[in-house]
């Protein structure tokens, strides 16, 4: 099995204080270091570190982790909720890493509180709305539009959408609002009545609202 350059954990203690449980790579079991607190939920990492020469690794790894969304802990320590998935995502990139000759090391953590679990969940969330709140003035941009070009924009948009959803692990209220819209554009029935201001309020007032 592939050797992830997991050595020791990386210090987080200006990292939201998160507990490590180093993720063993012969998949076997994973090393519970420590008691998590109530109510918190774990979080997969991904630590690296990447020559500067050649650039294209990096960037490709930089364009990657805006795909699936992470949160930034420190400058090469990023985190996304624990499933599944996400998981074997971060392992996937963990082996690209190596691969172009950088280290890289996969880990399970818990937040030390609850309250710092919910500063990451805020972070995430502030992020997805951010899109949220460029897709909505896209929509209302798209309104007057009609036939072909109005088809044409509501495939686009919608696909803009879904993107943003499949990194929306805490989904705040403008999601469906939104979602909500581009059916109704799509029905035609989305007249000039509803403003870039109203649409764009929506996803504001949806920071740090996660559902």
């Amino acid at each position: 099995m592939l050797n992830l350059g997991c050595g020791q954990a990386p210090c987080l203690r200006d990292a939201a204080d998160l507990r490590l449980r180093k993720c063993n790579y012969g998949y076997t079991r994973i090393m519970d270091l420590t008691s998590p607190p109530p109510e918190t939920h774990p979080w997969v990492l991904l630590s690296y570190h990447l020559p500067r020469e050649p650039s294209a690794p990096r960037i490709a790894l930089w364009r990657r982790f805006k795909v699936l969304g992470v949160v930034r802990l420190q400058t090469n320590l990023v985190a996304l909720p624990a499933e599944a998935k996400t998981r074997e995502q971060l392992e996937w990139l963990a082996e690209q890493v190596v691969h172009n000759g950088g280290e890289a090391g996969v880990w399970l953590a818990t937040a030390g509180s609850q309250r710092q679990e919910q500063d990451l969940v805020a972070s995430m969330t502030a992020d997805r709305v951010a899109e949220y709140r460029t897709l909505a003035e896209a929509v209302v941009q798209a309104q007057p539009l009609i036939g072909t070009a109005r088809t044409t924009a509501i495939k686009k948009l919608r696909r803009e959408w879904r993107d943003i959803s499949r990194r929306d692990y805490f989904p705040p209220p403008a999601k469906e609002v939104i979602s909500r819209l581009l059916d109704e554009m799509a029905r035609s029935a989305l007249d000039g009545a509803v403003g870039a201001g109203d649409i764009v309020g929506v996803a504001t007032d949806a920071a740090g609202a996660p559902s």
